[in-house]
């Protein structure tokens, strides 16, 4: 199989199923967020003060687990 035929494959899935490719871009872009935004917290030093940075951490990985573990399988749920 060929990169592009791959890639057209690919295609073709994500107009066939939208919300779920929706779904798999937004959480790969969040977790490459993640990722970078824990390589800069860890580079800064502890938290002082009130850390925000660490907070927005946890609250998008907090909001990447919700949405896979409560709002995916509800919204299949729904379809059935």
């Amino acid at each position: 199989m060929s990169p592009a035929s791959g890639l057209s494959r690919l295609a073709a899935l994500a107009r066939e199923h939208p919300v779920a490719a929706a779904l798999e871009v937004a959480t790969l872009l969040g977790c490459v967020l993640l990722v970078v935004g824990t390589y800069v917290a860890i580079a800064s030093g502890p938290p002082t003060g009130t850390g925000e940075l660490w907070l927005g951490i946890i609250i998008g990985g907090g909001a990447i687990v919700v949405l896979w573990t409560v709002l995916v399988p509800l919204y299949e749920r729904l379809l059935a």
